[in-house]
């Protein structure tokens, strides 16, 4: 099996309706996101997935939120934003977009801080 990742950065904000604390107010954060896909075939050149693939891909999607108030997209009008929802969000769009016969999402992580991240799977 391999486990092919990349990872690409975003700026958003949001806020957290509900939250007894300072993440209730309007505050952006500089995201790293994670992508992995795992699979066991090989192509004639010997790639499971074209890293210039993927990387398009993942790019077009995450212009959805890049420089976004994140509370303010439709996709998030009856939740709030969280690092978890959006982990979550992006996994499901990726996994629409590049699961196959041959590869598959396997996670996605968000990482909101050097200290603070979410991974998200599905078995």
């Amino acid at each position: 099996m391999f486990e092919i990742e990349i990872r690409r950065t975003i700026s958003a904000a949001h806020q957290l309706k509900g939250y007894d604390g300072d993440c209730r107010n309007l505050h952006g954060h500089n995201y790293e996101i994670i992508v992995a896909l795992r699979g066991d075939h090989l192509d004639e050149v010997g790639i499971a997935m074209d890293f210039k693939v993927l990387k398009r891909e993942v790019d077009e999607l995450l212009k959805t939120y890049d420089h976004h108030n994140l509370s303010e997209l439709p996709e998030f009008s009856n939740c709030n934003p969280t690092s978890e929802i959006l982990a979550r969000s992006l996994y499901r769009h990726l996994s629409d977009r590049l699961n196959d016969d041959q590869i598959k999402v396997h996670h996605v992580r968000v990482e909101e801080s050097a200290s603070s991240a979410v991974t998200y799977f599905e078995d």
